[in-house]
């Protein structure tokens, strides 16, 4: 019994040595690789040591990190960093935190950079790396902050001119189409009125021709009957000229007639309208006659 528990022993020392050798081994060939820059292989090799293997070793870890970080993997590199964070090694704890601050200095990130370099300085008041980055940090992020005051100002300011300039186009547009009707509507009134005055004139001369004719009518018919009268008193003979004009006038009456216009200084045309123009009026003096009522004698009267 004594012989096969000491084989047994034998058997697990043996091994343990074995594969504390082969960790040993590949911890050795990831430094060497990880000093001569062999970024990737450094990361294979600890990667191996630590999700392979299983080992639990912070500085395994850590390294783990920074090869990451050095081949600009920040996912990869962030989450060993992670895995640090319940450390018991607080210095380990506060350079992961400081790590994984730097790797957040996107402007999308400062935030949790900041609250990261906090707990790094935390972890181990000491770091004055960690505690530098927080100082240089926590002033940038104020003057970004002010910054950013200032931009929302000039933003608000920008606005408050481009809405000002709105409305003093908006308003000049408005004057300006108020200014366009009001030109319309005097335009419309305007032409209202010229359309008037035109009719106006259209009527004062149609009514001044029509006068005229009237008063050309008026002396044409006065004319015609003071060429009447003339004519009456020419053709009353003298004694013993009577027979001598009738017997000319049998013998050339067209001559006698047209002789006789010339000296009354008139045309035949004009003589003939003076003609018309009585006997329309010998017409209109007939008819006004026979419409008067007449009076009946008065038995009681004289005749007288």
């Amino acid at each position: 019994m004594m012989i096969l528990l000491n084989i047994l022993l034998i058997f697990f020392i043996d091994g343990d040595s074995k594969g504390i050798a082969k960790i040993n081994s590949i911890k050795e060939k990831a430094e060497r690789a990880y000093k001569a820059g062999n970024y990737q292989q450094a990361a294979d090799a600890y990667s191996y040591l630590v999700d392979t293997l299983s080992l639990s070793n912070d500085k395994a870890i850590m390294n783990l990190g920074h090869s990451y970080y050095k081949l600009e993997d920040t996912e990869k590199a962030l989450s060993s960093y992670e895995r640090l964070q319940d450390s018991n090694d607080h210095k380990l704890r506060s350079q992961a935190y400081q790590q994984m601050g730097v790797l957040s200095k996107d402007p999308q990130t400062l935030q949790k950079a900041l609250a990261y370099f906090k707990e790094s300085i935390k972890s181990d008041p000491t770091n004055n790396d960690a505690r530098y980055n927080y100082e240089l940090l926590k002033k940038k992020l104020k003057e970004q902050e002010k910054q950013d005051e200032n931009q929302q100002d000039q933003d608000k300011q920008d606005q408050e001119k481009d809405q000002e300039k709105q409305d003093n186009k908006d308003s000049e547009n408005q004057e300006k189409s108020d200014d366009q009707k009001k030109d319309q509507e005097q335009q419309n009134k305007d032409q209202e009125q010229q359309e008037q005055e035109n009719e106006e004139n259209e009527e004062q001369k149609s009514q001044e021709q029509k006068d005229q004719e009237g008063k050309e009518e008026q002396k044409e018919q006065k004319e015609g009957e003071e060429g009447e009268e003339g004519e009456e008193e020419q053709e009353q003979p003298q004694p013993g000229e009577e027979q001598e004009e009738n017997q000319e006038d049998q013998k050339n009456p067209q001559q006698s007639t047209s002789e006789k216009l010339e000296k009354m200084n008139l045309s035949e045309e004009k003589a003939q309208m003076i003609l018309e123009a009585l006997k329309n009026s010998e017409i209109q003096y007939i008819q006004q006659n026979r419409r008067k009522p007449t009076k009946r004698k008065d038995s009681n009267k004289p005749d007288w």
